[in-house]
């Protein structure tokens, strides 16, 4: 039942999934002398168009990563420079704008350029570069994307995996600079030979992150996986299918033996959508029924359902049939995403768009919209940012009024034209990928990406 006296402007939204179009001189000052040069840097073609280069590979910064305040017809003009984006998407004052117009109080954001897990520096073969590049990217996040508002960002690294007592270390040398949780790829293995998450070669990552009380945060897409489509595939299947790295990731945690020995390990589902949620527990809960006596699985006497409620939290951007079905997903672990700045993001309607959808307009209850919309993000990342701000002065209404300055026009203008069906007649998902990301989407050695 709603409560009369709570209304869309009385929500407090803390989003645990945005994004940083990093800005070119963000390297500066940050890398060791002896790396100077090769630092990552931005660097222009003949077109005019910006990417990313590390170690003579390219990465595209922006295109359908960085689409919002165009119109929804315009989103297939993938942008190619700065100044065909907003400026909330690389500057965190102009950011700050953005989240007041939209009523968005606090925010995580995973990186772009490295990838979501700093997937570009693991595949860098001098390894003290790429360690190099891991802590000075990780400094800036949290000194000069987090650091001038600390009430308002959530520090989040990434590690160089490839090196435990390295990923170790700067584990603990970010914690005590403010770090709340880490960005882990969905699969591991995939990263230049690593083991999988099976592998005891994680083991003091996982010791480390329970001792110091750190979730991870997995982000779909990162790092590849076994659901991408083939290059000649309708880009309309890529992106409709994009939970299933979280549904794939959630079965391998969950079965492996890791919470046994790691009880107070807790992973958030980043983008992974929550509708899938009940058939999965579901589903689980029927194999181990038929399959448990010979599986030699050991629960500790609890349902996998349970389990999973006690070690993952999840999320989403728009997922009304998941909010419906809250009470079988279990309440207490949803969490909100806003998704700034990509083509999903509501921006600058999310709080309409949850109220009069996913909350029935504040039928769902006020108890149940504050665990969703900040309260289960808070304690998932123990992050309580209300020693440094008032609550009233955090909700949606005080918060746009703070923003009657911020210009709102849409952008119309730059960015690469949609394809014109150059495979099958319509957008492929090789049309999309060969123009947005030709280098860090190489094929494997020996093969043409039309063959990848």
């Amino acid at each position: 039942m709603a409560d009369q006296g709570f209304a869309m402007n009385d929500m407090i939204l803390i989003s645990v999934d945005d994004h940083i179009v990093e800005p070119a001189d963000m390297f500066e000052g940050r890398m060791p002398e002896k790396f100077k040069d090769r630092a990552p840097h931005v660097v222009t073609d003949e077109q005019g168009r910006y990417s990313w280069q590390f170690e003579g590979r390219r990465t595209l910064n922006v295109a359908l990563n960085a689409v919002v305040g165009r119109p929804r017809d315009q989103l297939g003009f993938e942008p190619n420079a700065y100044d065909h984006i907003r400026k909330g998407c690389y500057d965190v004052h102009a950011r700050i704008d953005d989240m007041n117009v939209n009523g968005i109080f606090g925010s995580l954001n995973f990186p772009t350029f490295p990838g979501f897990s700093f997937e570009t520096f693991g595949r860098v073969k001098d390894r003290e570069l790429a360690l190099e590049a891991v802590r000075a990217y990780n400094d800036w996040h949290i000194d000069a994307w987090c650091g001038p508002y600390p009430e308002r960002f959530i520090p989040m690294v990434s590690l160089p995996v490839w090196d435990m007592p390295a990923a170790v270390a700067e584990l603990k040398r970010c914690i005590k600079k403010g770090a709340r949780t880490i960005s882990l790829p969905p699969f591991v293995h995939t990263m230049g030979g690593l083991p999988s998450i099976h592998d005891d070669y994680w083991k003091p990552l996982w010791t480390a992150l329970v001792d110091e009380g750190i979730p991870i945060s997995i982000h779909l897409g990162a790092g590849g996986g076994s659901d991408h489509v083939t290059m000649d595939s309708p880009i309309g299947a890529l992106l409709s299918k994009g939970t299933l790295s979280s549904q794939t990731v959630a079965a391998e945690w969950l079965w492996s033996d890791i919470f046994r020995q790691f009880k107070d390990l807790r992973i958030i589902l980043s983008e992974g959508g929550i509708g899938w949620l009940p058939y999965f527990l579901e589903r689980v809960d029927l194999t181990h029924k038929n399959h448990g006596a010979w599986m030699r699985k050991d629960w500790g006497g609890k349902l996998p359902s349970e389990v999973f409620r006690e070690h993952f939290y999840v999320c989403f951007i728009e997922d009304e049939s998941g909010v419906d079905q809250r009470k079988r997903i279990g309440v207490d672990i949803i969490t909100f995403e806003c998704d700034y700045p990509h083509a999903d993001v509501t921006w600058p309607e999310t709080p309409e768009v949850l109220w009069n959808k996913e909350f029935r307009q504040g039928a769902i209850g006020r108890e149940d919209i504050d665990k969703i919309t900040h309260l289960n993000a808070m304690r998932a990342l123990n992050w309580d940012p209300f020693g440094r701000i008032a609550r009233h002065e955090a909700t949606v209404g005080a918060l746009r009024a703070r923003a009657t300055h911020v210009d709102m026009t849409p952008i119309t203008h730059g960015g690469i034209a949609p394809a014109e069906g150059e495979t099958n007649g319509f957008i492929t998902a090789g049309d999309v990928l060969k123009r947005q990301f030709p280098d860090q989407l190489r094929p494997p050695e020996g093969r043409t990406l039309e063959q990848a």
